[in-house]
């Protein structure tokens, strides 16, 4: 069983300030490089689990965005995400710094226990290799860019496209099709995108969906979602969908800019089910039923899971998911 003094001992620090640091001392004031020291010196002698439950521990932790900055709508996605989750880390009483470059954390490294990491920006596996060299404790919230080396919060994309094709098919819709954007592009290798896959794996299963085309290109965007959307007119013609899974309300935007400009009117003419559940859905024409992500809670998981991983650090990695819930509005209603 560790104890205040052998901690003390092992950290080069006084018993008084070490029991003062893992008692939650308000008052106390210590650089961020000597709570690093004493905190790692008390996970490696599994102090919390002698002592304390994991809700106990107070770290000081960074949080990493990586945001372009360039889409506006897109983004604020992430920056309420980010606001999300510095709210719970200053409600649990952690002390947080916010980094945009990797190697600006990499060079600090050694004065957090641990990061939240948000947003893919220009990421490779190369930085992310350094960034687990230097604070292997690390969680990614809403993606997953190495799951070897950090856990991830994500949303549960994958449901959430059965759960929009069962409501279809329940109302009657045999031709669904998809309009989505490519995935995360690590290393110039661009990966699949999670709902283009699921919609795809499902709808070859469903004896009840007679067709599915699949029209999935460029990022997520307003932009890319009114080409896309131009480009549904064009293959389509005369032989709409009869309803539409769009991948994120910023594509969903401009695919409806698209439609309504070539007098294709949602839900008469097709119906559109989005997911972000972003504050634009509620005002475009019509108002976009959208599947809720939850932010608060993938927030509230992410910081669980690093407390966690700091306390157990050679744990395997965990990789939770939360799931959605659909905000019905004008664009598909469920049929009574």
């Amino acid at each position: 069983m560790a104890t205040i003094k052998e901690i003390a001992e092992k950290s080069g620090f006084s018993p008084a300030t070490v029991s003062r640091l893992l008692n939650n001392d308000p008052n106390l004031s210590i650089t961020a490089s000597t709570r690093s020291k004493i905190l790692k010196v008390a996970n490696d002698l599994g102090y919390w689990a002698d002592h304390q439950k994991q809700d106990s521990i107070r770290p000081v932790i960074a949080l990493l965005y990586r945001v372009s900055g360039k889409e506006q709508l897109q983004d604020e996605y992430f920056a309420s995400l980010k606001d999300a989750i510095l709210k719970l880390i200053k409600q649990n009483g952690f002390q947080v710094q916010v980094f945009e470059r990797i190697e600006d954390l990499v060079a600090k490294a050694a004065s957090f226990q641990g990061f939240i990491g948000v947003g893919s920006n220009r990421l490779t596996k190369e930085k992310l290799v350094l960034l687990h060299n230097a604070l292997s404790n690390g969680v990614f919230v809403d993606i997953n860019p190495a799951p070897d080396m950090f856990d991830s919060v994500r949303p549960n994309l994958s449901l959430t496209i059965r759960d929009a094709l069962c409501r279809l098919t329940a109302a009657g819709y045999q031709r669904i099709g998809f309009i989505g954007g490519t995935g995360l592009n690590m290393d110039h290798v661009q990966q699949p995108d999670i709902r283009e896959m699921a919609f795809r794996e499902f709808t070859s299963i469903d004896n009840n969906i007679k067709e599915a085309p699949m029209f999935v290109d460029g990022p997520f965007n307003i932009e890319n979602g009114y080409a896309l959307g131009k480009r549904v007119l064009d293959e389509c013609g005369d032989r709409l969908p009869a309803a539409f899974i769009v991948a994120s309300d910023t594509l969903s935007v401009g695919v409806l800019q698209a439609f309504n400009e070539n007098g294709v009117i949602v839900p008469r003419d097709t119906a559109v089910i989005s997911i972000n559940n972003s504050e634009v859905a509620r005002y475009v024409s019509p108002p976009l039923t959208s599947y809720n992500i939850n932010q608060e809670t993938l927030s509230r998981m992410a910081i669980k899971l690093l407390q966690d991983l700091i306390i157990h650090p050679d744990r395997p990695h965990i990789h939770l998911t939360v799931n959605t819930s659909l905000v019905e509005r004008k664009s598909f209603t469920t049929k009574k």
